[in-house]
């Protein structure tokens, strides 16, 4: 099977590729980021990435959008940018497969975060959709681009809302920021009081997933929630870290609500357990494995 990751030098996209291509994927990707000679690999510019030349060239089973913008700070900052990268480049993507390849079924990284803070949990995909930031809103939006592509075009597309990603190779969010702090500062200042709760997923097993739903979903503008059905605080979190990473640092919790974060996410993964995905790599696992890692890193 033919595949074609957009975003392939992201956190996301770059495992992606070295995973499909171990299930014996035949694997092409492309980016705005150049990176080490490979003739199927595309450089795309920047500022107007040609998608249009990728799917004249070749024929596709499968397209996996993992580009955009991955930030809800950075949303509320320059949610113009974030719109573009998260909606607008969703819509050109479709576009181009519509017109050249038009077989080529359709994967893009949506988001937890459309559900906003969820009235029920676990939250399953039929829930409401409450985003509370832009950048909530603009995966909204390119949910809906898929469903309009699927609807009037019947090109086949899936929704993948992706939860709390975690592991090796991921300088951001929750466990990077507890890392800098131990590495690099008196004490451990965070976010809220302690009690917010995520349901987090290794990066393996959101490769896994994908793998997946590739093979058993129908894209017929379906959505489908990555995660484990798991929920654990961020207190729990915290003592996990402790436990395999001995410091002498204090941890406070600032006790301030940020702006666009929910307060408790746990998934329902029915739809995917259906399609055969079992957990590979719990949380106590995981975390030994990102500290491993941290480790050898330079971080300033």
């Amino acid at each position: 099977m033919k595949v074609i990751i957009i975003g392939s030098s992201g956190f996301i996209g770059s495992n992606l590729e070295i995973y499909l291509s171990e299930k014996a994927y035949e694997v092409y990707s492309c980016d705005i980021i150049e990176k080490k000679c490979n003739a199927k690999f595309t450089l795309l510019d920047k500022i107007n990435p040609d998608y249009k030349s990728l799917f004249m060239k070749n024929k596709f089973d499968i397209c996996i959008n993992c580009s955009g913008a991955a930030s809800v700070p950075y949303s509320f900052e320059n949610t113009i940018y974030d719109f573009e990268l998260n909606s607008f480049n969703v819509v050109k993507i479709l576009d181009s497969i519509k017109v050249y390849n038009p077989e080529c079924k359709f994967i893009n990284l949506s988001s937890a975060a459309v559900y906003g803070n969820p009235m029920v949990l676990p939250v399953s995909e039929s829930n409401e959709l409450l985003p509370i930031s832009p950048y909530g809103y603009h995966k909204v939006i390119a949910e809906k681009i898929l469903y309009e592509y699927y609807k009037l075009w019947n090109i086949r597309t899936c929704s993948v809302r992706i939860f709390s990603a975690y592991g090796n190779g991921l300088k951001k969010q929750l466990l990077f920021d507890i890392s800098k702090k131990i590495l690099l500062e008196k004490e451990i200042h965070l976010y809220g009081t302690g009690e917010e709760s995520r349901d987090f997923i290794h990066i393996d097993d959101i490769c896994q997933a994908i793998d997946c739903i590739i093979k058993g979903d129908s894209f017929q503008s379906t959505q489908v929630n990555i995660a484990n059905g798991k929920q654990i605080t961020v207190n729990e979190l915290v003592e996990i870290f402790n436990k395999n990473w001995v410091h002498n640092k204090n941890v406070i919790f600032d006790g301030i609500e940020r702006i666009g974060d929910p307060n408790k996410w746990i998934a329902d993964i029915t739809i995917l357990r259906s399609y055969g995905y079992r957990q590979s790599i719990s949380i106590e696992d995981g975390i030994k494995r990102y500290i491993n890692w941290i480790k050898n890193e330079k971080l300033e």
